[in-house]
């Protein structure tokens, strides 16, 4: 991995649009207040970046919303919790995500390795393309210290799968080139840095993928566990702009952080959310990480893709 590099954030460009701005996409998103929300696991999970097995049919939730991440399966432990003090108002559930075995099943790799869990925007019927302003917000419930696994570096990813137009080099004898929409998946990263139980007190810092050279770049610090919203919008020119702020107040201007190309890229389509759940892969639990109301948006006046939300408030 690239080294981290601090960019200061750029003054909020007009066309930057604040995520949660719009219409809800009804099709895709999950609020958890379905008392019988559950998950079906379809064990033993995939491990295809590891050892090239998928071991499908992969896990589901039953509402349809959710699906296993094939290339590195789901975290261990998806269930529907209480929603903790502080979260959104009239919110009565949420969603837990732990994991203790995030490499191949049945091993421990010694080495830290993460679990996907991704929102199921196939019923939109193909990605959104940067025209609609599509955008894409949660809220993240950071638990008290004691709870985090003691392990310096990467607990949790909130993640976006977008597309890209990328041009690859084809065949062996006679070169050429090809040039098609392919995957790429920008975000945010919560790194843990445990203190010494003395003088030096934990705490985290988020990175951002990534600058325009695949390298992370360092936001924000966090000095108190808690709730925490997060967001990303993409815009016609192709730049990922990435909001956060402690709470679960909706964001605003004020809570830009940067705005990037990531990879040199420019976005095309945004096709979805996704969460990484990280692990030392050494027998030792994940930090909990507990998540609320995962929503997309659109420009307002494409109502073909929205509806209402299915929780007033």
């Amino acid at each position: 991995m690239a080294a981290l590099l601090t960019l200061l954030p750029r003054p909020l460009a007009a066309q930057v649009v604040v995520p949660g701005t719009g219409q809800k996409v009804a099709q895709v998103g999950d609020d958890f207040e379905d008392p019988k929300w559950s998950y079906i696991f379809n064990l033993p999970k995939s491990s295809e970046e590891n050892d090239k097995q998928q071991r499908l049919p992969g896990g589901l939730s039953r509402n349809g919303r959710w699906f296993e991440g094939a290339k590195r399966g789901q975290p261990d432990v998806i269930e529907r919790v209480a929603t903790p003090e502080g979260g959104l108002p009239e919110s009565q559930g949420s969603l837990l995500l732990r994991s203790q075995q995030t490499g191949v099943p049945g091993q421990y790799s010694g080495h830290f390795q993460q679990d996907d869990l991704i929102l199921d925007a196939s019923r939109m019927g193909g990605g959104i393309s940067v025209a609609r302003s599509p955008s894409c917000v949660v809220r993240v419930y950071l638990p008290p210290w004691d709870q985090w696994e003691r392990r310096f570096g990467p607990s949790f990813g909130i993640r976006a799968g977008c597309q890209a137009y990328q041009t690859k080099q084809t065949g062996r004898l006679f070169r050429g080139s090809r040039t098609s929409l392919e995957p790429y998946w920008p975000g945010f990263f919560v790194q843990f840095v445990p203190g010494d139980g003395k003088d030096k007190k934990d705490y985290a810092y988020l990175t951002l993928r990534a600058g325009p050279q695949g390298q992370d770049l360092t936001g924000p610090k966090i000095t108190e566990p808690g709730w925490w919203t997060f967001g990303m919008s993409f815009s016609l020119n192709g730049e990922v702009h990435y909001f956060c702020h402690a709470g679960v107040a909706d964001l605003t201007a004020a809570d830009h952080v940067m705005s990037q190309s990531p990879y040199g890229l420019r976005c095309e389509k945004f096709d979805t959310l996704f969460f990484n759940v990280v692990s030392g892969d050494n027998g030792d639990w994940s930090t909990p990480w507990i998540i609320d109301d995962p929503t997309l948006y659109v420009d307002g006046r494409q109502a073909a893709v929205a509806g209402p939300t299915t929780r007033a408030r």
